[in-house]
């Protein structure tokens, strides 16, 4: 077989590319990292191609060692690319270079698929097609008629659809439905009664797509199914030794959520609800006195982070517990009728959930236990048809040590994406990931950056408004600000992602500046995420203004987005209980709590929204922080070192000059 950078150049020349030096170097990097069996990081920016930069090496590897190679994604928008465009066209290109066309498989999580036996036998929609009988459905909806209808359409309309299907993936539905649709249709890996008790198990949509991974060369999956792969008991991937994460900068939060449990008033409902019907009476009663007592003291709780926990509600959490657990213990999960084993599985599971978030609430705050692993807190929403709402919930306070015992520590990773050094260097995502130089446990590593094909400095203006007032707490713009904004949307001639901290920011700016504007604003929540960036890419003098996933997730090349506008610098919540208790923490060590947590989640953030400047070579525009702090404060290098090097300036004039250069025709 070539080698790997014959491959990679045999690959892009058939699809129609050019093999650029950073695609090059990453290639050798990936090649070089799984033969010395180094865990590496790489830096690719945009238009960089590091799709076909690692995916080259991995067929290749896993061709020649007959083992498979895992890859792992954030977005479902990229497994998609990889597995229905770039997977496809590279076992095409490479057709006559390798010894056989390469197999490669998606792979999700159980409760992504349709459950047949829930379907059919489960407690919760009939095989008529039926919606749910009323003690199914949240306590709030039982007073919704439409809901109601709404979720047995829904309902209706699963079922009709899990005989057409042939994968049984709901990201393939559409449109698509609510998660209290789908929890209708779909059980979890926990609740599954398991393929040789099941009736449907030789036709298990979840089964058939595990055999297709069993047999592929390349399986990819996502963040989310990797870590329940690392933490759980079971094996849910292929066994593997090679591991590639794309979208490396989503890692931690994506594991830190799977490691995330709560306890709520509806999680509880549903809970008891699943018990009710199937453990004795006087369990049954005892499981409802603890959670309406632990829900009651819940709802009149204070929101924000548990540092001790009161007597009171240390009493309530061990009643639930043991109440939870007594009636788990009596339930028999493995009785002959596939309906009864559905709903006793899903019982159980849930019961199980419940003691074991309470235990491990509890033993969070055991005094023998100094250095406190978890952080505990309660989250107070508001819900339109409920009103507020209270959960507690308890996260690892780091999962570092165990993405390095058990990601790391079985895989040789490469771990790459367009933004991963912060303030100049890949310091604070290796420690995040459990890859410190110096750690006693030290794992063997290192990082590149194979730079970006754009010359940034003559593409783009990085524009800093130092002549505003520093943003104030309130989170909407100052009437300076919006001034700005609409001076620079007006020069543009549109043509704007505005990029805000905060979604009444961003639907307080959308507002005015339609007012003012004689182009079109869109703003994120007026329809589906993805219909309105289609809308804004479509249409050159229209803007869109939004909010998180904006950040990170839109992709226009073109004239459409000549203009970048960042409101503040997106420091976390002050309040956010993780990232207080992560700086926390980090301070206690002797090191700076907040340059290493709330400055490098901004730094990051900054980063993933610059990028959505420049798509390809020959796009050309301006990213504008409307935020002083970026020039003024003590950490606005650290900051601005974490961002793409464009031309630099305060010049507001020039910038809007600029800008209308940029809209004039050739």
């Amino acid at each position: 077989m070539p080698e790997v950078t014959e491959l990679l150049a045999h690959a892009v020349a058939a699809l129609g590319g050019t093999e650029r030096a950073g695609q090059i170097a990453m290639a050798e990097a990936v090649t070089n990292a799984f033969a010395r069996g180094e865990h590496l990081a790489v830096q690719a920016g945009t238009g960089t191609g590091k799709s076909l930069a690692y995916l080259v090496p991995a067929v290749a590897h896993s061709l020649a060692d007959h083992r498979p190679v895992v890859v792992s994604t954030a977005t479902i928008a990229l497994q998609r690319q990889l597995v229905d465009r770039d997977l496809p066209r590279l076992a095409d290109s490479l057709a006559g270079s390798l010894p056989r066309r390469p197999e490669f498989a998606l792979l999700k999580g159980r409760g992504n698929y349709l459950c047949l036996n829930k379907i059919h036998n489960g407690s919760q929609a009939g095989s008529d097609g039926a919606p749910p009988a009323p003690e199914d459905l949240p306590q709030e909806e039982l007073f919704s008629p439409v809901a109601a209808s709404a979720l047995g359409r829904d309902v209706a309309r699963l079922i009709k659809w899990s005989s057409s299907t042939e994968t049984g993936d709901r990201d393939e539905l559409a449109p698509g439905v609510p998660d209290r649709s789908w929890s209708q249709v779909s059980v979890s890996a926990r609740e599954c009664i398991g393929v040789s008790r099941c009736p449907f198990g030789t036709d298990c949509f979840a089964e058939r797509a595990r055999d297709r991974a069993g047999h592929a060369d390349i399986v990819v999956t996502n963040h989310a199914l990797l870590a329940i792969d690392a933490i759980g008991e079971a094996n849910v991937l292929p066994e593997h030794d090679l591991l590639i994460v794309d979208e490396a900068h989503e890692l931690v939060d994506r594991v830190t959520g799977v490691a995330t449990a709560e306890l709520s008033a509806a999680s509880l409902g549903i809970a008891q609800r699943r018990a009710a019907r199937i453990v004795a009476p006087e369990l049954a009663q005892r499981l409802e006195g603890a959670i309406a007592t632990f829900s009651s003291a819940l709802f009149d709780a204070r929101p924000g982070r548990i540092d001790v926990l009161d007597e009171e509600l240390t009493n309530y959490l061990t009643v639930l517990r043991d109440a939870a657990a007594g009636a788990r213990t009596s339930i028999d999960t493995a009785p002959n009728d596939p309906k009864a084993a559905a709903a006793r599985a899903e019982a159980a599971t849930a019961l199980s959930d419940v003691a074991d978030t309470a235990s491990r609430v509890l033993s969070s705050f055991v005094p023998a236990i100094p250095d406190r692993s978890d952080v505990v807190w309660i989250e107070q929403t508001e819900d339109a048809r409920a009103g507020a709402r209270s959960t507690l919930r308890v996260a690892p306070l780091s999962v570092a040590g165990l993405l390095r015992a058990s990601l790391f520590g079985r895989s040789t990773a490469v771990l790459t994406s367009a933004t991963l050094t912060v303030g100049g260097n890949f310091d604070a995502m290796a420690s995040a990931w459990g890859l410190d130089r110096g750690d006693e446990a030290e794992v063997t590593w290192r990082g590149i950056d194979v730079g970006s094909p754009f010359d940034h400095a003559r593409s783009g203006i990085l524009y800093v408004a130092a002549h505003l007032p520093p943003p104030g707490r309130d989170g909407t713009g100052s009437a300076e600000q919006l001034d700005e904004i609409e001076s620079l949307i007006a020069a543009a001639g549109g043509r704007t992602l505005g990029l805000f901290s905060s979604m009444r920011a961003a639907k307080a700016a959308a507002e005015i500046m339609r007012d003012r504007l004689d182009t079109p604003v869109l703003c994120q929540g007026e329809d589906t995420t993805s219909a309105l960036v289609q809308r804004f890419a479509d249409d050159e003098p229209t803007s869109l203004f939004g909010t998180l996933s904006l950040w990170q997730g839109v992709d226009v090349p073109g004239p459409s987005l000549s203009l970048v506008l960042i409101d503040r610098i997106p420091f976390p919540r002050p309040d956010d209980p993780l990232l207080t208790a992560r700086q926390r923490a980090v301070a206690a060590r002797g090191g700076n709590g907040f340059m290493a947590v709330a400055a490098g989640h901004a730094a990051l953030l900054l980063a993933q929204g610059a990028g959505r400047l420049l798509r390809r070579v020959d796009d050309r525009g301006v990213v504008a922080v409307l935020d002083s702090r970026m020039v003024t404060a003590r950490y606005s290098g650290f900051l601005r070192a974490s961002l793409p090097p464009f031309w630099a300036t305060t010049d507001g004039e020039s910038v809007r000059a600029a800008l209308q250069r940029l809209r004039a025709p050739a």
